[in-house]
């Protein structure tokens, strides 16, 4: 097994989600008709992380919500293990809504092809946008992000683990 390297420190990722909770609202020009939905479980970790950091800079309140793609995979009858399901909580209206869609990793897209559809099933979003804080490349569908915290540039058989604090006591990004 090869040696991790660490690609971002707990200080990288503080200062990656300020960028990004700033360039948000220089997108997304009306913040009230935005949602932020953090795909489970780091990424709606992250959600939660950028809706306080919103929340500072609006001086409202900012919906977030946690959404749980297993059911929604092309793959789960074809892996060996049972899929561990999560928590969805999307308790506001997607409808008319800018949605923030976010994860940790974007990787082939298909994680963020399941929380398309998963996202459909409660309503019919004005748009939406993604924001994950690693982009490693090694697409199999046709997805960008609209807001990247760091690209990274890795083989296809190499893993990129996110370690968040909330989760594992921790913040760091290493590739191994």
């Amino acid at each position: 097994m090869s040696k991790a390297k660490e690609v971002m420190n707990a200080h990288d990722i503080e200062r990656t989600l300020e960028r990004l909770a700033c360039q948000i609202l220089e997108q997304i020009s009306d913040p009230t008709a935005m949602a932020l939905i953090g795909i489970q479980r780091r990424g709606a970790d992250l959600a939660c992380r950028l809706s306080q950091m919103l929340v500072q800079r609006l001086g409202q309140a900012v919906d977030c919500g946690e959404l749980d793609i297993n059911l929604y995979r092309d793959d789960w009858t074809t892996i060996d293990a049972t899929p561990q399901i999560n928590t969805t909580n999307i308790n506001f209206p997607v409808t008319e809504k800018t949605i923030v869609v976010i994860d940790d990793v974007l990787f082939t897209g298909r994680t963020v092809r399941c929380a398309l559809e998963a996202i459909l099933d409660f309503g019919r979003p004005k748009a939406v946008k993604l924001l994950v804080l690693v982009d490693r490349g090694h697409r199999e569908l046709p997805i960008q992000a609209d807001f990247v915290g760091k690209q990274i540039v890795t083989d296809p058989g190499e893993h990129v683990y996110v370690f968040l604090q909330e989760r594992d006591g921790q913040d760091r990004v290493v590739v191994e």
